[in-house]
């Protein structure tokens, strides 16, 4: 699976959206679902990096990657519904292709929420729940069974209903349908966290 993920996710299509994603982020961040580094060209203002990717094996893919880059990285060996960094640490953090596959979404965007600092930026792209009535019935379907050979993938997550329910505000967003993939529905933009009364 790190090799097959690996291959997938390194098709220079998804360059352009890598850039438009995360090169705005600034001062220390955190890209949860960091994979094998191919965000890493793409960062621009980005003064520490802390790397949260629970396969060793899909890690180990980014070497390379992480000896061209000037900023410092940390590798967090865990799943991102447990980041082990303190209450309002970072600037910014970072999700591409990764909300789909968490096993727990709810607790994964607590945790993101937790962790940015007051005003950080969540910068995220996505795939999730399609706009289309019988695309979503066909998502649900299929996902019942490509998420074993697809590390864990869901095509039927609604994103943009999971940040509001996790407290966020959006920004910025931009949804719809993927090119020549009818499955494939993309949520791409920025979202922060909510100011709440204590």
């Amino acid at each position: 699976m790190p090799r097959r993920l690996d291959a997938k996710m390194g098709s220079v299509d998804f360059n352009t959206t890598r850039e438009k994603t995360v090169a705005d982020a600034r001062g220390v961040v955190l890209e949860i679902g960091f994979g094998s580094g191919y965000n890493l060209p793409f960062y621009k203002g980005v003064t520490y990096l802390y790397a949260l990717e629970p396969s060793k094996e899909l890690y180990a893919y980014a070497q390379s990657r992480i000896e061209a880059i000037s900023f410092p990285i940390t590798h967090l060996e865990n799943g991102a519904e447990n980041i082990p960094l303190s209450d309002h640490s970072v600037d910014a953090v970072i999700s591409t292709w990764t909300l789909c596959s968490v096993s727990d979404l709810s607790a994964t965007l607590k945790e993101v929420r937790r962790v940015l600092k007051p005003e950080g930026k969540f910068y995220f792209v996505e795939h999730g729940l399609s706009s289309h009535p019988f695309l979503k019935m066909l998502q649900a379907i299929v996902t019942t069974i490509s998420r074993y050979f697809t590390g864990n993938c869901h095509l039927d997550r609604d994103i943009e209903k999971a940040l509001l329910k996790a407290n966020f505000s959006i920004t910025r967003i931009e949804k719809g349908q993927e090119e020549n993939r009818p499955l494939m529905f993309s949520y791409q933009g920025i979202a922060i966290a909510k100011k709440t009364n204590l």
